[in-house]
């Protein structure tokens, strides 16, 4: 037995799924991550990134679609310990659409809301299922905007106005894998 209990002969010594692992392996790629500059939205200062798989891309009228999108989500941000840095991840992916909506919150903590919807087409963007995080990709957007936040707002020294604009300043541009 294993330490879930399971027989031996239902799983592979290594616990891992090969086969998926693989194919996961021999279709990875990088893909495009382009910041469309930083904008207050529903009170919040708010820095909107662009990622695009090969063959696809964000519009403007994407960026508008999500921009409303979380302007909804932000509009009551505040009651979940919100201090007003977001971060906007328009992700026009291989197997459809995604928008992130990633807030710094008391405690340094964040709130992150997922949606997902069919490949161009904005307005059918919901709300991903509970427990959906972010894929490799945009994870890498949001290890580079937490290395920025700590950076320049958290470690900054001087006025909090010259730390945001720091913080503003400093994006992630070109590929990620």
């Amino acid at each position: 037995m294993t330490d879930l209990g399971e027989s031996p002969a239902h799983r592979s010594p290594t616990a891992v799924d090969a086969d998926a692992l693989l194919a996961l392996a021999d279709g990875y790629h990088a893909r495009t991550v382009r910041p469309w500059g930083s904008r207050v939205v529903a009170g919040h200062l708010v820095k909107p990134y662009a990622i695009e798989a090969p063959g696809r891309g964000v519009t403007d009228e994407d960026l508008n679609a999500a921009l409303r999108l979380a302007a909804d989500h932000l509009s009551s941000a505040y009651l979940r310990g919100s201090l007003g840095l977001a971060v906007l991840l328009v992700h026009a992916g291989g197997d459809g659409d995604y928008v992130l909506v990633h807030t710094w919150i008391e405690g340094y903590m964040s709130d992150l809301a997922v949606f997902v919807g069919p490949a161009g087409d904005a307005t059918g963007l919901r709300p991903g299922r509970s427990g959906l995080a972010p894929c490799v990709w945009e994870a890498a957007v949001l290890a580079h905007e937490r290395d920025a936040v700590t950076r320049h707002v958290l470690d900054g020294q001087g006025a909090l106005d010259d730390r945001l604009a720091a913080w503003r300043g400093d994006v992630l541009e070109g590929e990620v894998r």
